[in-house]
C-alpha cells in the first residue's frame, strides 16, 4: 500500500526535474541572448570593468629597459616569409585560470591600458577589428573567453557573433594547421584588441603559412569580410621585390592597417615600411607620480633587442611624412607599450600554460588597432596612417631613450616631436586617430625651406602658421642647432648658432583645442673659420703698406727699427 505513493513521487520528480533543468538552462542562456538583443548592456558592463578602482591596481613586473628572460614565440623569418614578434616572459610562472583563484594575473590589464592612454570606457560598438596571423590556434575562442571573464569584460564568442575565426579564404571549417608559436601571437593580439576596444567585434584571419603571399591573401580577406581596422604583428627584413606587395595587399583606402615595427632595434622592417600602413613602435610604460600617472621611454633592452625603426631603402615616402633626414618611408608613425619588463597580461593554453606576461611590438600594434576602432570608421578614401600627423598635439610625446646610435640622430633617439623609435608618440585619447580635429580647426605651418648659417652668426627666422578658426597658436621646435630657440608666442627662431653640423628641425604650432600642424626642414651650420681684423693680420701695418718705418715689438726675431719704409 505504501509503494504507490513512492511511485507517484518518482513520477512527479521525473516530470519536474527535466522541466526545472530546462528552466535553468534557459536562465544560463539568457545573458548571451540579452547581449544580442541589448548591445548597450555590453557597453555598460565593459565601462564598469574599465573604470572600477580595484581593476586599476597594477603590480609592476619589472623596470623599464630591464633585461628579463623571454622566449621568442616564432622562428626567424627566411626570405619571402615573416616572423611574429611576440615575446613571453619565462621568469614569471604561467598559471591556468583554475590556479589563479582571486589573484589578478601579472602584467598590464585592460583598465591599466585605458588609464595610461586616456581612452574612453565606451565606444567601438559596431566596429570590427581583424587580426591577421599565420597558422591556427585551436584554443583561441576558449582562451579569449577566459581573458575577458578575468577582467570583467562582456563575452565575445562565436555563438553571440562577436568573435569569428576563419582561414585566409574565409572558411570557418577548413582552418590551417596548428602552430604553438603563432598561437601565442594570436592570443596576444586578440587579447589586446579586447583590452582596448571590448565593444568591438573581432575576426581572426589565419593564413595557411608565414609566407608573404599567404599572409597577404589573409590581409585582403580581412578587408573583404568588412573589417575597417586590421592588425598585423609580424614582418621581416626589407627586399626590393616587396614594393609590389604594397599595392597587392596593403593598399586599402578607408581601412586602418597597423603593423609592428619589429623587435631588433634599429633597422627597417616590412610591411611596417609600406606607405599605406601605420607603423607602430614600442615603449617601456611605467607608473609615475606625475599628473598623467604614467611615464614612457623608448623600449630598448640590449644592443639586439628593442623597438624597431628605420629609413626604408625601397618604399616611397608618403605625402604626410615631412621629416627630411630620410628620403623614403620612415618608421615608426606612433607607438605603445612593448617592453616585456613592463609587459601585458595574456592567456594562452596552446603552446602556453595559461596566464603569462608578454611583450614586443606584437603588443603595440593591436593596441593601436584598438584605438583606431575606438576612434570610429575611417574616411572612405583615406589612408588612416596620416591621421596622427594632423593631431600631433593629441599624443603623449616620448622624449627619452634610444634603440641604437645613428648618424642621423632622430632615426634612433627620442626627441621632442617626431622620431623613429616612437613616431609622434603614444595615444592620449582617440583624437589623433580620427580624420577631424577636436574642434574642426586646421593648423597649417609654412615650411621655410632649408636654412644655413655659420657658427657665431646671429639668427632671426620667423615661422609662419595659420589656424582655420583664427585661434592663437603656441610654437615649439625640436632639433634646433645649439644656441637657437623658438619663441612660443611669436614663432621667431633666434639666437647665435654655436656648433657646426646639419640639424633636422621640426616646428609645431598648436591651438588651445589640440589642433596642430608641423613642418620639417634641414638647417646647416657651417664653421666660420674665424675672422681676423687687419691689426691681427698685420703686425706693422704702416711698414707693410709702405707708409712708415718698422716699429719694434717684443718677441720679434730681429729688431731692424732703422729700416726705412719702402714699397713692395
Amino acid at each position: 500500500m505504501r509503494e504507490k505513493p513512492r511511485r507517484s513521487l518518482r513520477r512527479l520528480l521525473s516530470a519536474v526535474i527535466p522541466a526545472l533543468a530546462l528552466g535553468l538552462a534557459g536562465l544560463a542562456a539568457a545573458p548571451t541572448a540579452q547581449a544580442q538583443v541589448h548591445p548597450d548592456s555590453r557597453v555598460t558592463q565593459n565601462a564598469k570593468a574599465l573604470t572600477s578602482p580595484d581593476r586599476q591596481i597594477f603590480h609592476s613586473t619589472g623596470k623599464a629597459g630591464e633585461k628579463v628572460p623571454t622566449t621568442h614565440l616564432c622562428a626567424t623569418a627566411h626570405p619571402g616569409q615573416a616572423s611574429c614578434f611576440a615575446q613571453r616572459r619565462t621568469d614569471i610562472k604561467q598559471r591556468l585560470a583554475s590556479a589563479l583563484a582571486a589573484a589578478a594575473p601579472s602584467g598590464l590589464g585592460p583598465a591599466n591600458l585605458h588609464s595610461a592612454y586616456n581612452l574612453p570606457s565606451t565606444g567601438g560598438s559596431g566596429m570590427t577589428v581583424a587580426v591577421v596571423d599565420a597558422y591556427n590556434d585551436p584554443n583561441a575562442a576558449s582562451d579569449l573567453a577566459t581573458y575577458r571573464s578575468q577582467f570583467g569584460l562582456s563575452a565575445c564568442t562565436k555563438a553571440n557573433g562577436c568573435f569569428k575565426q576563419v582561414s585566409q579564404t574565409g572558411s570557418t571549417t577548413s582552418l590551417p594547421s596548428n602552430d604553438s608559436g603563432w598561437a601565442g601571437e594570436e592570443a596576444l593580439d586578440i587579447d589586446m584588441v579586447s583590452a582596448v576596444c571590448p565593444n568591438c567585434s573581432i575576426i581572426l584571419v589565419e593564413a595557411n603559412s608565414a609566407n608573404d603571399t599567404d599572409l597577404g591573401t589573409a590581409e585582403n580577406e580581412a578587408v573583404a569580410l568588412g573589417a575597417k581596422v586590421v592588425s598585423n604583428s609580424w614582418g621581416g627584413s626589407e627586399a626590393s621585390s616587396q614594393t609590389s606587395e604594397d599595392t597587392s595587399y596593403f593598399k586599402h583606402p578607408g581601412v586602418a592597417i597597423t603593423v609592428s615595427a619589429g623587435d631588433e632595434d634599429y633597422g627597417a622592417e616590412y610591411p611596417a615600411t609600406s606607405q599605406y600602413v601605420t607603423a607602430v613602435g614600442g615603449t617601456a610604460l611605467s607608473t609615475s607620480s606625475n599628473s598623467r600617472g604614467w611615464t614612457e621611454s623608448v623600449w630598448k633592452t640590449s644592443s639586439s633587442e628593442g623597438t624597431g625603426s628605420g629609413c626604408s631603402a625601397y618604399d616611397p615616402k608618403p605625402s604626410w611624412q615631412t621629416d627630411t633626414g630620410c628620403s623614403k618611408r620612415m618608421e615608426s608613425d606612433v607607438s605603445a607599450v612593448a617592453d616585456p619588463a613592463t609587459g601585458v597580461a595574456v592567456y594562452d593554453t596552446y603552446g602556453g600554460s595559461g596566464w603569462a606576461v608578454y611583450g614586443g611590438t606584437s603588443a603595440s600594434a593591436p593596441i593601436i588597432a584598438g584605438v583606431y576602432a575606438l576612434a570610429g570608421t575611417p574616411g572612405s578614401g583615406d589612408y588612416p596612417a596620416k591621421y596622427p600627423y594632423s593631431h600631433t598635439g593629441n599624443l603623449y610625446d616620448v622624449t627619452s631613450g634610444n634603440n641604437g646610435s645613428c648618424s642621423t640622430s632622430y632615426f634612433c633617439t627620442a626627441r621632442t616631436g617626431y622620431d623613429g623609435p616612437t613616431g609622434w608618440g603614444t595615444p592620449n585619447g582617440t583624437t589623433a586617430f580620427t580624420a577631424g580635429s577636436t574642434s574642426g580647426n586646421t593648423v597649417s605651418v609654412t615650411n621655410p625651406g632649408s636654412q644655413s648659417t655659420t657658427t657665431g652668426g646671429s639668427v632671426n627666422l620667423q615661422i609662419s602658421a595659420t589656424d582655420s578658426a583664427g585661434a592663437a597658436l603656441t610654437y615649439s621646435a625640436s632639433g634646433l642647432p645649439t644656441g637657437l630657440s623658438i619663441n612660443s608666442s611669436t614663432g621667431v627662431i633666434s639666437g647665435t648658432a654655436s656648433t657646426a653640423g646639419t640639424y633636422q628641425v621640426t616646428v609645431t604650432a598648436k591651438d588651445s583645442t589640440g589642433a596642430s600642424g608641423s613642418a620639417s626642414f634641414s638647417w646647416t651650420v657651417g664653421s666660420s673659420g674665424g675672422t681676423c681684423s687687419s691689426s691681427q693680420l698685420l703686425g706693422n701695418q704702416g711698414f707693410e703698406s709702405g707708409n712708415t718705418a718698422w716699429t719694434a715689438t717684443s718677441g720679434v726675431i730681429t729688431n731692424d727699427s732703422g729700416e726705412a719704409a719702402h714699397g713692395g
